[in-house]
């Protein structure tokens, strides 16, 4: 079940706890990809907050928003890039993503397999895709008061699995989140040490979500190709021989 847009907006934009989890999962996906310069980058679900860095160099920055979740124009000030979009049947043409970014958009989705193929289909030869999920071993999937605490949470193995099952290599695992899930001053405050010290724990061990970044696998058709030699071909428009 997907959240509605307008509670994914309050929480990253109107809450100090929400800009905090926007800013540690930003700022960890920048360590991943600290650039796009000329490429298309689309997110998918609600990744408008993490794409802002992208919008000067890429060639393309797109927003898709799930039906049952919502849409909402974004950036403010600049011209719309969000598209509200069928879950697993995107307006884009087959092959030309180069970096493509989930957040709320997998756990939250009934077609996971579905919407797993649509991811391979859209990205382009080598393509890249950052899945941002709720960890489960984590203390945020346990709280319903963040998005984190909706859907489906994974562990890093399951969705390792998931991810090869349907042709992605799951290439890096970083954890995000390790700060406290609450507002409470107290723990907001000591919410950068938390997070300076959990990028030195296991991804295992990670706080509310982990990334995995994945390439899309292509693989050679199956068989031996067997070589036939070309017939000659036949004039049968050429004009016949004179007799002698």
């Amino acid at each position: 079940m997907h959240l509605d847009v307008q509670d994914l907006r309050n929480f990253y934009y109107r809450s100090a706890l929400g800009r905090a989890a926007q800013k540690s999962l930003r700022d960890r996906m920048l360590e991943v990809w600290p650039e796009a310069k000329g490429q298309t980058v689309v997110g998918f679900g609600f990744a408008a907050p993490l794409l802002r860095p992208y919008l000067k160099d890429a060639r393309r920055v797109i927003t898709l928003m799930p039906g049952p979740q919502g849409v909402m124009p974004w950036p403010a000030g600049m011209p719309n890039t969000s598209v509200l979009t069928e879950e697993t049947l995107w307006p884009l043409e087959t092959g030309h993503v180069d970096k493509l970014v989930l957040l709320h958009g997998l756990e939250t989705c009934e077609r996971q397999a579905d919407l797993l193929e649509e991811c391979w289909r859209v990205l382009g030869p080598g393509g890249k895709a950052l899945f941002i999920v709720p960890n489960r071993a984590g203390l945020w999937a346990r709280r319903d008061r963040t998005p984190f605490g909706y859907g489906r949470p994974y562990s890093p193995g399951q969705l390792d699995a998931q991810l090869r099952k349907h042709q992605f290599l799951p290439e890096r695992q970083v954890g995000a989140l390790y700060q406290f899930p609450s507002g409470q001053r107290m723990w907001m405050k000591s919410a950068g040490l938390f997070e300076s010290v959990g990028r030195n724990v296991s991804t295992i061990m990670a706080g509310g979500a982990f990334m995995v970044e994945a390439t899309k696998l292509v693989y050679p058709p199956k068989g031996t190709v067997q070589r036939k030699r070309a017939r000659m071909s036949i004039g049968v428009m050429e004009p016949q021989a004179k007799p002698v």
